[in-house]
């Protein structure tokens, strides 16, 4: 999702006149954001996008609100993440693909990536994930297959997947058969699919 179709699918949220007003306010007054991003909620509603799939009314906004930013694009993400709740934490996630900002985000990631909470997990293996580094990246997919965090949240999965992932998931196939458990059905297919791309011996 880019800003534009964003701001296009957030068209019905209840207070419209509120967001337009705080996007402009924290163009010009930056530190505005902090008292802002927490009303986001309660001002734009937290309502599925029926124009973005997979995104609600808070989230959009926050994204937003992020973007608009003229600078220190980094230092509010942080700050914002540390001091908000799941839902404030879950947006900053989504907003870094969007932001100029390289590789700054990438201890965010790590912190989700460490927490229960299985949607900010998702949301750290959206695009941005591409900063990880692939050791981190393995063991955030297998985080995903014990915390039953959808396969398909992670961005590039069958680009990124390589023999070690692949000898990961056989491993823990393997440790779950043997205690009469199977992997999700999302996991086995993805072992599936790696093994059969393995080459053959002769």
């Amino acid at each position: 999702m880019t800003p534009d179709s964003l701001r296009a699918a957030l068209g019905g949220v209840p207070d419209p006149d509120w967001l337009d007003t705080a996007l402009r306010r924290v163009t010009t007054e930056p530190t505005a954001i902090t008292r802002l991003f927490p009303a986001v909620g309660r001002r734009c509603g937290r309502a599925a996008l029926p124009d973005a799939p997979g995104w609600t009314a808070d989230d959009a906004a926050r994204v937003l609100l992020l973007t608009s930013l003229p600078g220190e694009h980094a230092a509010y993400a942080e700050r914002l993440y540390q001091h908000g709740d799941a839902a404030e934490r879950r947006a900053v996630l989504r907003a870094l693909p969007l932001l100029p900002i390289g590789a700054d985000g990438v201890p965010l990631l790590h912190d989700a990536i460490r927490t229960n909470d299985t949607r900010l997990v998702a949301a750290a293996l959206g695009p941005y994930a591409r900063h990880l580094d692939q050791a981190a990246w393995r063991q955030a997919v297998l985080k995903c297959v014990f915390s039953g965090v959808p396969l398909a949240n992670v961005a590039d999965l069958d680009t990124r997947a390589d023999g070690e992932l692949t000898a990961m998931l056989a491993a823990l196939a393997a440790e779950r058969h043997a205690a009469g458990r199977e992997l999700p059905a999302d996991a086995n297919d993805l072992l599936h699919r790696l093994t059969a791309a393995l080459p053959r011996e002769a």
